[in-house]
């Protein structure tokens, strides 16, 4: 660990190489950006957890929230960990909340929390390891009683192919409580290849599907993230309004006929001919100097 060029906290991950930075965010106090491999990765507000600050982070907080009864406690595993701004979320939210956290890179685990430690009272877990074969390897007890998966899962800026395949999904599905869902956080450009695809995945591994974003990445007129929300059984039918009014503005969700005119053209994935996620142009993620 040490100090970047503007003193921010620093280290090269020993698995990818990639240089992770903490960078204080200018305009809010008591927050931090995690940068890896120059691509934002997480923004954490210290003194309120439970303030989002990337859009498609808010869109699956706005998720998190539709889960049960407001404040209740949930059961959660996240795919990805970055600075861990989504199991803060959870314990900030809905205290008491069971959460297990699944990252590759261990030393980043242990400069965020060296950094920007999280609360101790958080029934947190982390699990070291490559995401997929992590889920093969959770505890039986853990099936059927997951309220929240999150695959956030990012090396650099692009996704591994081999967590976007229909035969990762199918290892997440099991997890699913009666009311769990499954967040995926899709990252696509023009003409939104990869994010067809994987909606046509996880249509052939759940139920039920849907799609959110902001409309011009939506109709692939800039790179951008969407948010697929898949389930075992239909959604809510308040969640739809709900999670157009909590934005961020403008705001879309593709369901029903429209996601299948949107997945139409699309190939579901496998792991024989899955890819990573497009990577985005230079100009997507320019980080102040």
């Amino acid at each position: 660990m040490s100090r970047g060029e503007h003193e921010h906290p620093t280290i090269t991950l020993k698995l990818s190489g990639h240089q992770a930075v903490l960078e204080p965010d200018r305009f809010t106090p008591g927050s931090y950006q995690l940068v890896v491999d120059g691509t934002p990765q997480s923004h954490v507000n210290i003194d309120n957890p439970d303030e989002l600050f990337f859009e498609y982070i808010q869109r699956i907080g706005h998720v998190i929230d539709l889960i049960g009864d407001p404040g209740e406690a949930i059961t959660a595993v996240h795919l990805g960990a970055g600075a861990l701004t989504l199991p803060r979320y959870v314990e900030a939210t809905r205290p008491g909340s069971r959460q297990q956290v699944v990252e590759i890179e261990s030393d980043l685990i242990d400069f965020v929390r060296a950094e920007l430690p999280w609360d101790k009272r958080a029934n947190l877990r982390v699990r070291h390891g490559d995401a997929r074969e992590v889920l093969g390897k959770l505890p039986a007890g853990l099936h059927g009683s997951v309220d929240l998966v999150v695959v956030d899962i990012f090396s650099g800026a692009r996704t591994p192919a081999h967590v976007t395949s229909r035969e990762f999904y199918e290892l997440a599905a099991p997890l699913l409580s009666p009311r769990g869902v499954l967040a995926v956080n899709v990252a696509d450009g023009p003409g939104l290849a990869f994010a067809r695809a994987q909606a046509a995945t996880l249509s052939a591994v759940f139920g039920h599907v849907i799609g959110l974003a902001e409309t011009q990445v939506l109709k692939g007129r800039r790179f951008g993230n969407i948010v697929f929300v898949a389930a075992h059984t239909p959604l809510d039918l308040h969640w739809v309004p709900r999670l157009l009014a909590g934005g961020p503005h403008p705001a879309k969700v593709v369901e029903g006929a429209e996601l299948a005119q949107f997945m139409a053209t699309a190939s579901v994935a496998t792991d024989a001919t899955a890819t990573p996620s497009p990577l985005p142009g230079r100009t997507v993620f320019q980080i102040g100097n």
